[in-house]
């Protein structure tokens, strides 16, 4: 009995050790996923360096934050090592595509759009005084988006959709909520699929630029991260 007891005071101190040392360790070393371990700081730094003019991205996006929201979601570039990387260069390649190398936080024009209100009623409702333009990285767009992003996240999409330009931790949330619920599923299926997904009024010839634009990042990005891009480049 002494021999068990002693053994499970000496287990006990090894669980609060532990415990202390890992409180002590800052959030990026303890979340060492594939993701922080992909997306190190260089490669961020090199996809906003590459904005030009002047980006009200380069004091709003960061890496940080961007890490802090995709650690909450497990299965964002899981699998294999190289399905990892893929995933991460589409993100990124689409990323690049919607904010001009994350330089633009609202869609160009904002609420000066002829269509700034995005509202689709057969969707769900508007506020008629609020706007569902693009904000945000993969620059979340109509009122059933907000609404769904909003209520995955106990935030009022419908009557601030706002928030996504304002905080840029919501707005990570946006984009990789949109991408978890709309586009990991298809990442088999080569990237064209992941286009047709963001954007499916590019595919089908009709606006064919933009398609190999978006084509072009992700090539890119895999070729910088070592890993082959795979088929079906193209929607």
């Amino acid at each position: 009995m002494m021999a068990s007891s002693n053994m499970a005071k000496i287990l006990l101190g090894l669980i609060v050790v532990g415990t202390i040392l890992a409180g002590a360790l800052p959030k990026n070393v303890m979340a060492q996923s594939p993701v922080a371990s992909i997306v190190t700081q260089e490669f961020f730094d090199g996809i906003m360096n590459k904005a030009t003019g002047d980006c009200p991205g380069k004091s709003f996006y960061s890496r940080d934050a961007f890490l802090n929201v995709a650690n909450s979601f497990g299965q964002f570039g899981s699998g294999s090592a190289d399905q990892s990387k893929r995933e991460i260069a589409a993100f990124f390649a689409h990323v690049s595509h919607e904010t001009g190398f994350l330089c633009h936080i609202e869609e160009t024009g904002g609420s000066n759009l002829e269509n700034s209100h995005y509202c689709d009623l057969s969707m769900g409702p508007c506020n008629p005084s609020k706007s569902y333009y693009g904000r945000g990285p993969l620059q979340l767009t109509w009122n059933y988006n907000y609404i769904g992003f909003g209520n995955a996240y106990k935030i009022d999409g419908l009557n601030a959709p706002e928030m996504v330009a304002q905080d840029v931790v919501v707005s990570f949330q946006s984009a990789l909520w949109f991408w978890m619920e709309n586009v990991h599923s298809v990442m088999d299926q080569g990237f064209g699929a992941t286009t047709r997904k963001i954007n499916s009024g590019e595919c089908d010839g009709k606006l064919p630029d933009l398609v190999r634009a978006r084509a072009n990042y992700y090539n890119d990005f895999c070729n910088q991260l070592g890993v082959a891009p795979g088929d079906n480049l193209y929607c």
